[in-house]
């Protein structure tokens, strides 16, 4: 056993030294004095490897069987979106959408550029991505299966995808804001009670910027949105001027609030200047209140954007009775704020704080209603949990799971137990259970955790070290994505599960909730070939376009000639109607290549630039005679 691994094994069995290593980083990292006089209630770690067996049998699926859930996780750097089942942990698809992605064609195809946004030369506008957050739409507490969305952090865009196709059909960029990073929709109209579904999605601005962005060195007068898409047009409705940064998004059940947890609410530049206050926010958004201000015309707008701005800094609303926001105080630099199933409660958790806050929503509406002078009598706990807390799943029996990233364990605590507990009942013992997770973990949900119907079995984490649990390959580690059974009192890790870094959160939810649609449908596409006698090559002057359709094992036309200089539109329909016989199509030295799924159609235009013969043939594998599927494009001198 190496040095490194004889190390790991002892903080994974001593408990108590990896407590001392872990209060000492968190001084460092916090400045000094941070940890000091900080107190743990001592929690034995589980093992359960007996139970870990009977479970592991759960994950381990017979060939053919399905997975009971879908998991729609962030792919982080890589731009996109995945698709998984659960518990197996198999990956089903990757939907590409804020970058290119050369099997598919996105990014290549016209109606791929449409979606992503070019330059007046055709080029795109960006090729790189960043995706950390994802959630679907909502109905009667539950989700619905329309519509999933993902932030794209690096250009402060947001894509939805269709849950019936699984493809990104919209991508919006936020106007005035920097570094997108909390996201979530509304699981109700807070106007129009009878409209029980998701209407908006809200997405919290990080970075503080000047507005508009003239690049002045006085960051005290930089500021950041907090901003209102609609959900169908993807239009961006309205933004909030805010103190401090945003970090995730929740929402309340009855669509009347939405909540970003905020640090550097000192309005720093510089990390130190970011964590020099004890406390920070949880800020709360009156939606009706907002949107009756934007209605009467009671806002701004910065720089080249129309979109209206209304005031929610601290300064502006004082007053409960009038406020469009609330800043409800919550220690320190918090990482997280996630809806309880039940509806009542937000819990943020603390990162630079051992804590976790609960904050009791009836008690927000009270303050908006000038009910309560003091807006942070809506907490209700703030109790210890252990270090680094950032992220809480929850099971629908009352308890919450919370992510301590230098701990490398999640806990599970009741709570209406802490809520007794920060009340003066010291003998409620809040924490049930601990169990070491490997290493450092971040992102942590659980199967339906933020519906009304959170069902307790299933909880994944994102661990943002592997170290020695996977084969070495290089300096570069492998992310480690873990599965815990949760269905009993005590949580057992039942999977590791290896992943490309760096994805972020996920959700898991029931299969049944989901329908997507086996072939596409022809109404959907304008340009679509609908048989064969139409496939053919027309031209207009050097402007030429070929009408092309494809069916196991040929396409149609076989070839077609062009002369160099022809600016080329090549539509492509698949005309197969069998499930799962996808068609692609690339073009040697023309940078060509993408899929077309049954009855769907693409296009591409390039210039044929240069004379030659030159291939196309199908890349997806179709038919017994699929190498033999091919055809001739012969550009003239």
């Amino acid at each position: 056993m190496s040095q490194d691994q004889s190390k790991s094994q002892e903080l994974a069995q001593n408990p108590a030294r990896r407590k001392f290593l872990n209060t000492t980083a968190l001084a460092g990292l916090s400045g000094a004095g941070l940890a000091a006089g900080l107190s743990l209630s001592p929690a034995a770690t589980t093992t359960a490897h007996a139970a870990a067996s009977d479970s592991a049998s759960k994950v381990h699926l017979k060939p053919g069987e399905l997975d009971e859930y879908y998991g729609l996780w962030s792919g982080g750097h890589t731009g996109d979106f995945r698709v998984l089942g659960i518990p197996s942990g198999r990956e089903l698809l990757r939907v590409p959408c804020f970058t290119p992605d050369a099997l598919i064609g996105w990014g290549i195809t016209n109606e791929s550029k449409a979606v992503m946004g070019t330059k007046p030369d055709g080029s795109l506008e960006f090729t790189v991505g960043d995706t950390h957050h994802t959630h679907a739409s909502y109905k009667d507490g539950n989700y619905d299966g329309r519509y999933a969305w993902i932030n794209d952090k690096i250009n402060s865009r947001i894509a939805r995808i269709r849950l019936d196709y699984f493809i990104c059909d919209k991508i919006t960029k936020l106007p005035n804001v920097q570094g997108f990073h909390g996201i979530f929709p509304d699981k109700r109209d807070p106007v129009d009670p009878k409209v029980n579904y998701t209407t908006r999605v809200f997405c919290g601005g990080e970075f503080s910027i000047p507005l508009p962005n003239v690049g002045t060195e006085d960051h005290t007068q930089y500021r950041s949105l907090f901003s209102c898409v609609d959900a169908e047009t993807m239009e961006v409705r309205w933004q909030v001027l805010i103190d401090g940064n945003c970090d995730l998004v929740a929402t309340s059940f009855d669509g009347k609030l939405a909540a970003s947890n905020q640090y550097n609410t000192e309005m720093g530049a510089r990390f130190e200047d970011m964590m020099s206050a004890e406390r920070d926010s949880c800020i709360f958004f009156n939606i009706a209140r907002i949107e009756a201000a934007v209605k009467a015309g009671k806002f701004k707008t910065y720089g080249a954007s129309k979109v209206p701005v209304v005031d929610g800094t601290k300064a502006s609303n004082k007053d409960p009775k009038t406020a469009l926001v609330g800043y409800v105080s919550v220690p320190k630099n918090p990482h997280g704020v996630n809806a309880s199933p039940d509806g009542k409660y937000f819990i943020c958790a603390g990162k630079l704080s051992p804590t976790a806050t609960v904050i009791e929503l009836t008690k927000v509406l009270e303050w908006f209603d000038g009910k309560m002078a003091d807006i942070d009598k809506a907490i209700v706990a703030e109790v210890e949990l252990g270090l680094g807390p950032l992220h809480t799943a929850f099971d629908g029996r009352g308890n919450a799971y919370t992510t301590l990233f230098l701990d490398s364990q999640v806990v599970k605590w009741n709570v209406d137990a802490a809520i007794k507990f920060h009340a003066g009942d010291t003998k409620s013992q809040y924490v049930v259970d601990r169990l070491d997770v490997h290493y450092q973990p971040g992102h942590i949900n659980a199967t339906q955790s933020e519906t009304m119907f959170a069902d307790g079995k299933w909880l994944a984490v994102g661990c943002k070290f592997s170290k020695d649990r996977y084969l070495p390959v290089g300096p570069m580690h492998a992310e480690n994505e873990q599965l815990i059974d949760i269905s009993g009192e005590k949580m057992v890790l039942v999977a590791d599960h290896p992943v490309r870094p760096e994805p972020h959160d996920f959700i898991m939810f029931r299969r049944e909730l989901l329908s997507p649609k086996p072939i596409y449908q022809h109404e959907e596409f304008p340009l679509a070939v609908t048989k064969v006698e139409d496939a053919g090559v027309t031209r207009n002057g050097n402007k030429v376009t070929v009408k092309m359709a494809s069916y196991a094992p040929a396409f149609e036309p076989r070839e077609f000639k062009l002369k160099v200089g022809d600016e080329v539109t090549l539509i492509l329909t698949n005309l197969d109607r069998i499930e799962d016989l996808t068609h692609g199509f690339a073009l040697p030295d023309h940078n060509i290549n993408f899929i077309v799924n049954p009855q769907e159609t693409k296009s591409v235009t390039f210039k044929a630039d240069k004379p030659g013969v030159f291939w196309y043939y199908c890349t997806h594998f179709c038919h017994a005679l699929h190498l033999e599927m091919r055809g001739r494009m012969i550009v003239e001198a």
